[in-house]
């Protein structure tokens, strides 16, 4: 199986996400298990006020661009090929954005 990251997009923030959508994420995985794929991993991400941005040598305190929707999460799914990927990423509850599918590259970490 092949894996693809699922980017999350959102105009609303997390906090202010209705109970519903957050239990629909919780039941995301089952969901894609069902169409014979599999969520190997999602996370979640703070707020974009938290993040730190590196740009060469700078740190900006915040995102670097300032945007109507932020990355709020991410899943990483297998599936068996792009048109299976894109099948289980409709799955994703959206509240008013969007989610990105890439394919994922695999390298090995040399300790």
């Amino acid at each position: 199986m092949n894996q693809y990251a699922v980017l999350i997009f959102e105009r609303v923030p997390a906090a202010d996400l209705p109970p519903e959508v957050l239990q629909a994420h919780g039941d995301l995985p089952a969901r894609i298990a069902e169409l014979g794929g599999r969520v190997a991993a999602g996370l979640a991400l703070e707020l974009p006020e938290t993040a730190t941005s590196i740009r060469g040598d700078e740190l900006t305190d915040g995102p670097f661009l300032e945007t109507k929707e932020v990355l709020g999460g991410v899943y990483v799914l297998e599936a068996r090929d792009l048109d299976h990927a894109l099948a289980c990423a409709r799955l994703t509850p959206i509240v008013d954005g969007g989610v990105e599918v890439r394919p994922l590259l695999g390298f090995q970490v040399v300790e």
